[in-house]
C-alpha cells in the first residue's frame, strides 16, 4: 500500500507519519516538494507517484490572516482537493482529507452532525466547505474528517499560546461564550490509521466511504480550556506567572477578530463512532498528553 501524505510539517502531518509509518509505504511531502497553490505541481506529483491513498491534512490554517488573502486560502483548501481528488480518481486511489467545524455557522444548540448544512461565516471555512465540495465532486472514493479545535506538540495552537502569554503576563482575558472539544492530532492521527488499515481490508468497494464528524469527547470554552491548561502545567510543576484564577472570562465582542468564530463548534460523532467502532476519548485526555509531550 503506497500512501502519499501531504503537510508533513504541520501538526497532523508529523502525527500522520508517526502513526502511518508501520502500515505501509509512505510519500510524505512538504509545501517545497510539492505547492499545493498551484494544481499543475499537484498533478505532476501524484502522477508520479501513483499513490494507492493520498492522505491531505495539508490546509491554510491562519485563520484571522485568510481573510485578506482569500486567493491564497482558496487555492490551497479550495482548490487543491479538488485536483487531487480527480487525480485519485484516474488512478483508481482514493482520498482521506481533513476539514473543520468552521464550515458551521455556530448558532445551533446542539451539536452539528453531518446532514446539518454548512454556512461559514469566515474566509477559512467558506474555502474548508469549498474543498469538502470539490473532492466530493472529483469522482474519486473520499474519507473526510472534520473536526475541532486540534492541539498538538508540534505546530502552533491555542494551547501554545496560553502558555506563553501565561509565562509573560500575570493576568489574561479568554474568550468564554465560544464552546468546542479540543481534538489532538494524535487522536486524529490513531483514528486515521484504524480507517486507513480497514481500507487497506475493505478497498475502495467495500469501504464506507463518506463525511464523518471526529473530534474528542466533551464540551469546553475557550475561557475554561486556557485553566485548564494553566493548571495542568502548574501541577507538572512548571513556572508561570499566571495562575488560572488570573484568567479572566471575557465575551468575542470583547476581543474583535478579522475571522468571526462560530459560537457552537461542537461536532456530532455518533456516525463514526457507530460506524467504525470508536470509543472518542475526552478532550481532557488528550490535551494532558499534549502537554506532557511539550515539557
Amino acid at each position: 500500500m503506497r500512501m502519499l501524505i501531504t503537510g508533513i510539517n504541520g501538526q497532523l502531518g508529523i502525527e500522520l507519519l508517526r502513526a502511518l509509518d508501520s502500515i505501509g509505504e509512505i510519500i510524505a511531502v512538504d509545501r517545497a516538494r510539492c505547492d499545493l497553490s498551484n494544481p499543475r505541481d499537484i498533478r505532476a506529483l501524484v502522477r508520479s507517484i501513483r499513490p494507492d491513498i493520498i492522505i491531505n491534512p495539508a490546509a491554510y490554517t491562519a485563520v484571522d490572516k485568510a481573510e485578506s488573502d482569500r486567493e491564497m486560502a482558496y487555492a490551497v483548501n479550495a482548490c487543491a482537493p479538488g485536483v487531487l481528488g480527480e487525480e485519485a480518481a484516474s488512478i483508481g486511489a482514493c482520498v482521506v482529507h481533513y476539514s473543520t467545524d468552521y464550515v458551521f455557522n455556530g448558532l445551533s444548540h446542539g451539536p452539528y452532525n453531518e446532514n446539518d448544512k454548512p454556512d461559514p461565516q469566515n474566509v477559512y471555512g467558506q474555502s474548508k466547505w469549498s474543498g469538502e465540495q470539490a473532492l466530493q465532486q472529483s469522482g474519486a472514493p473520499y474519507l473526510i474528517l472534520r473536526t475541532s479545535w486540534v492541539v498538538g506538540a508540534h505546530g502552533g495552537n491555542f494551547a501554545k499560546t496560553i502558555l506563553r502569554l501565561a509565562a509573560e503576563r500575570e493576568n489574561l482575558n479568554v474568550v468564554a461564550d465560544q464552546f468546542g472539544a479540543p481534538t489532538s492530532a494524535t487522536l486524529i492521527a490513531d483514528v486515521t490509521v484504524q480507517l486507513v488499515r480497514q481500507i487497506m481490508r475493505d478497498g475502495n468497494t467495500q469501504f464506507p466511504f463518506g463525511l464523518y464528524h471526529l473530534a474528542a469527547s466533551g464540551v469546553t470554552s475557550w475561557h475554561e480550556y486556557a485553566q485548564f491548561v494553566v493548571a495542568e502545567v502548574l501541577n507538572m510543576g512548571k513556572q508561570l506567572k499566571t495562575a488560572p484564577k488570573n484568567i479572566k472570562a471575557i465575551s468575542a465582542a470583547e476581543y474583535p477578530l478579522p475571522a468571526k468564530r462560530p459560537a457552537n463548534s461542537l461536532l456530532d460523532t455518533q456516525k463514526i463512532r457507530n460506524t467504525f467502532g470508536l470509543i472518542l476519548p475526552d478532550w481532557r485526555d488528550g490535551v494532558r498528553q499534549v502537554l506532557q509531550q511539550i515539557y
